[in-house]
């Protein structure tokens, strides 16, 4: 059953990483299902095509002001949220993060007084895993949950996690993360011809290359790999690769590492790729293994975090830092591109069945219209 159209403010970090690629696959399908959707960040995201049908971007300027001895994004973010709120009779604000995102949404639903929209936050891991052991922002993000008419995580990892970190006693609704696929624009064969791996197994990498990903690990397995000349490794780096330069060296791999910056253009790559590798010590969720799941590729992880969540029993999945294990999966699919085949078909049809957007859409387009349909009554109680 379709919704009733809602006027919804989003506001994200515009960078390749997982809530910002899910706020803007979010925004755009809440578009094409009708709603008017208002994206907020201080650069267009990454992934956001424009123009389209009721979907507006509001750059936000960060303050450079001779007063303040640093730039300030939080507040110019607020305003700019009233200003647009105001104008637009916004029915809720959805923000992914609570700092800075969740806290602008605070101050702006004070400054609009009764008539502000609800505010809906959703945590993708790093308010939890990093900020929220810092003292110098523990209270905030604290403040920006309790004062959020509902809040969101994307697997239960991430909600137990942050229930026992924070001690919270309010609801967070698990809603996972989900993943649309685009048409290619250019065929696997011409990417493979691009890359020059028409005859190389190619193991597809894609994170922001923070320390949580474990590069280090990434490119230990490959260079286990008793057929590594046979592979190549394409990395779709979101963050700068020059940390890791010096290990191409001391591992002997240079030649089999191929990487690529900042690129929105994945699904070519997804195509092109015989098997995913995602090494991280934790994920609060894992968008880009979904991503490689959507594309029948099998996908060789560790068991941390909300992975197990998204792989399920589509296959196998190794103990952290394992790399042995790692390279010795990455090794049978080369040898036995059945299996890999096999598992990557396993994957797509989980993918398919528990994360399209068709699946999870309605779960947010409920919770929104659940919290409006609470506006005398504060933050909502979990829904059965």
């Amino acid at each position: 059953m379709k919704s009733a159209p809602l006027k919804i403010g989003i506001a994200c970090f515009p960078l390749i990483g997982g809530s910002g690629i899910l706020a803007t696959a979010l925004g755009s399908e809440l578009a094409r299902r009708g709603h008017e959707v208002y994206f907020f960040s201080y650069a267009q995201p990454v992934r956001l095509d424009l123009p389209q049908d009721n979907l507006h971007f509001h750059r936000v300027d960060v303050a450079h002001n001779p007063l303040f001895p640093s730039p300030d994004y939080t507040l110019p973010l607020a305003v700019k949220m009233t200003e647009v709120a105001r104008s637009q009779q916004l029915d809720l604000f959805h923000v992914h993060y609570a700092v800075p995102h969740a806290l602008a949404a605070c101050l702006a639903s004070q400054m609009l007084g009764p008539s502000a929209p609800r505010i809906v936050t959703t945590l993708h891991g790093t308010d939890t895993t990093l900020l929220g052991q810092d003292p110098d922002y523990r209270t905030a993000i604290e403040h920006a949950l309790l004062h959020s008419d509902a809040v969101t995580a994307v697997s239960e990892s991430l909600r137990n996690q942050t229930q026992q970190i924070f001690g919270l006693k309010r609801p967070i609704e698990v809603i996972p993360n989900f993943f649309t696929p685009n048409k290619p624009k250019r065929s696997r064969d011409e990417v493979r011809r691009d890359l020059d791996v028409t005859d190389k197994f190619l193991v597809l990498h894609m994170s922001s290359l923070r320390p949580v990903k474990r590069i280090d690990l990434l490119l230990r397995t490959i260079a286990m790999s008793k057929n590594r000349q046979r592979l190549r490794l394409f990395i779709l780096a979101g963050g700068p690769f020059d940390p890791y330069e010096p290990m191409l060296d001391e591992l002997g791999i240079r030649d089999v590492v191929i990487v690529r910056q900042n690129t929105a253009v994945v699904d070519e790559y997804l195509q092109a790729a015989d098997a995913g590798l995602y090494t991280s010590e934790y994920e609060s969720f894992g968008l880009s293994i979904l991503e490689t799941m959507f594309y029948g590729k099998p996908v060789v992880a560790f068991n941390v975090g909300g992975i197990p969540e998204v792989i399920g029993d589509s296959g196998p999945l190794y103990p952290f830092a394992d790399v042995t294990a790692a390279s010795a999966a990455l090794d049978r699919f080369i040898e036995f591109p059945n299996l890999a085949r096999e598992l990557g078909e396993r994957g797509r049809t989980r993918a398919l069945k528990h994360f399209s957007a068709d699946r999870i859409l309605p779960s947010y387009e409920a919770l929104y219209h659940h919290v409006i349909g609470t506006f005398e009554q504060g933050p909502i109680e979990k829904r059965m």
